[in-house]
Parts: C-alpha cells; sequence; structure tokens
C-alpha cells in the first residue's frame, strides 16, 4: 500500500475523532481567533477588495473548519480534501454552509483546477504528512492567480521521531496535559500508525519552515515565516499539548 493510500485509511478511521477537534474549535473562541487572523492575512494582501471578489482554495480541510471561517467572511470557497469521509463531517460541521462552499475530492499534490485560478490558496496541518511535499507547493502555486497569496500553518510534528531532544520535549508535553487534566490529543488509538507513516514521508526530519521558504523562493515567490503565529491562534490547551512542537505560517506572494 502506498503511502497515499495509508493516510487516506488512516483519516478515514479518524474523520470522526478529529471532527471533534474542529467542533470544539467552532464551539470556542478559538473560532474568533482564527476568523480573525485569516482575515488579517489577506486582507494585507488585498486591502480595499471585498470577500466577495476573492476565490479561495482550502487545500486538505478535514472537518472544515478553515473553510467555515472563510465563508463566513464571505469569500468564495473551494475546500479539497483526500478523504471522503473527512469532507462528509465538513458538511455535516458547516451546517447551512454547506452549500455555499465547493468541497471535492481530491489529491493536495495533483490538482484538477486550471492554472491562475485561486487568489488565495491556504492550508492548515497538512504538508508534514504528505509523501512528495514539493509536488503539492508547485501545484499550489501553479492554480494561484499573479498576486495571489499562500498561507501554509504547519509545525515540525513528528520531529521527535528523529532527535532525541525532540522526543524529551515531546514527552513533558504528554507529563504536563496529564498533570494539567487537559485533553491531550496526541494520546489515543492508532497513533502508531501514524508514526510508522511519519518515518516514511520526507518533512517529519526536516527542520521547517526553512525548507517551505526555500522551496516556495524556487518557485518564484516571495515568502516569509511566522514562527510565533501559534501564540496568536493557539489556545492554552493547544499551547499546554504542543509546546515542544510549535504552529508556524508560510506566507508567501505570487509575482
Amino acid at each position: 500500500m502506498s503511502i497515499l493510500a495509508e493516510n487516506k485509511a488512516y483519516w478515514t478511521g479518524r474523520a470522526s475523532g478529529y471532527s471533534e477537534v474542529n467542533q470544539v474549535e467552532l464551539e470556542t473562541d478559538q473560532r474568533k481567533k482564527w476568523r480573525d487572523c485569516l482575515q488579517a492575512e489577506i486582507a494585507r494582501q488585498f486591502p480595499g477588495i471585498a470577500a466577495a471578489q476573492l476565490r479561495v482554495l482550502e487545500v486538505g480541510t478535514g472537518p472544515g473548519f478553515f473553510a467555515i471561517l472563510l465563508c463566513e467572511l464571505g469569500y468564495d470557497v473551494t475546500a479539497i480534501d483526500l478523504t471522503p469521509a473527512m469532507l462528509e463531517e465538513a458538511k455535516k460541521n458547516a451546517g447551512r454552509l454547506a452549500d455555499s462552499i465547493r468541497f471535492m475530492e481530491m489529491n493536495a499534490e495533483t490538482l484538477k483546477f486550471e492554472d491562475a485560478s485561486f487568489d488565495v490558496v491556504i492550508s492548515r496541518n497538512l504538508t508534514w504528512n504528505l509523501p512528495r511535499p514539493d509536488w503539492a507547493y508547485a501545484e499550489w502555486v501553479r492554480v494561484l492567480k499573479p498576486g495571489g497569496l499562500l498561507l501554509n500553518f504547519d509545525a515540525n510534528w513528528y520531529a521527535y521521531l528523529f532527535d532525541e531532544k525532540a522526543q524529551a520535549a515531546y514527552d513533558q508535553d504528554r507529563i504536563n496535559s496529564a498533570e494539567q487534566g487537559v485533553w491531550d490529543q496526541n494520546v489515543g488509538e492508532n497513533f502508531d500508525v501514524m508514526e510508522d507513516i511519519a518515518r516514511r514521508v520526507p518533512l517529519s526530519s526536516i527542520r521547517r519552515p526553512s525548507w517551505d521558504l526555500t522551496q516556495l523562493h524556487c518557485l518564484g515567490l516571495h515568502a516569509r515565516a511566522d514562527e510565533r503565529i501559534w501564540q496568536r491562534v493557539w489556545s492554552e490547551e493547544e499551547k499546554l499539548n504542543f509546546s515542544s512542537t510549535p504552529l508556524f505560517l508560510v506566507s508567501a506572494t505570487k509575482g
């Protein structure tokens, strides 16, 4: 079985549980934190342009959190995912907004869109999991319009599999979460399956976001990284859960 097929099978099994994570985000102040963040990042690139005039592609929508927020903000939203079970969860979570979002089953590495189709391409917690993240970036850039914006929120997930210091910090996160009595999203069934996949995808052992910046510069984009974005958007529980693996934002513009 290919890594892509293994990923699809794993996330099919995780769809319901991962949807619960998104539901918590939708029901708490995370909804406003993230909505404000997304709006600010997009408005910086497109000042004075109405949201309805901008076509946004979310790659790896999962249970739909970003797609829902972007639709609420008034953007023209297309959201793709490799896993049909995730798309079903996304539609349920979107509720009345589901008909206003184009949900499509698609591989992030081989998009079925024309060149220069979108003003914004956005993703969260996906790139680390891809067998060919360089192909994915090339595709995302291909479908981006000139002057368009790419936003990728990710982290050095599973770096602890390759680094002793990262492993010690990760283990401490588990201890801290247990001591504080918070829901630890890294404890549960089948995490050994994802660890096995993570050992075989390229980005688990590569320090980021420097890799991302190099890739995007090679593709002709102007790119920068915000390695403190986690402080703006994470809940206190997330900060406790994942302090060893802080979220970063890679943003890039297409000339």
